[in-house]
């Protein structure tokens, strides 16, 4: 299950640090080559669930960014 899956109750109320931004990013990372590896199979229909994991992380990713000043993503880099 994607990191950025949340349940209703706990909604805002995970902390948001380096080290979760930085799981985000490998599990995105496997995740785009998991559906590369199932599109070069011809089997796209099956990928379609880690496409959108994929998009609700990325989603996730863009609200972070949106919501940090603008000298945080500054020091992350």
């Amino acid at each position: 299950m994607s990191v950025a899956f949340v349940p209703d109750w706990l909604r805002g109320k995970a902390e948001v640090n380096q080290e979760t931004i930085q799981r985000l990013l490998e599990e995105n990372d496997q995740l785009i080559r998991c559906i590369v590896e199932y599109q070069n199979k011809g089997r796209a229909g099956e990928c379609v669930q880690y496409q959108h994991v994929l998009h609700r992380n990325l989603i996730y990713l863009a609200t972070i960014a949106d919501a940090s000043p603008t000298g945080t993503s500054k020091a992350m880099e």
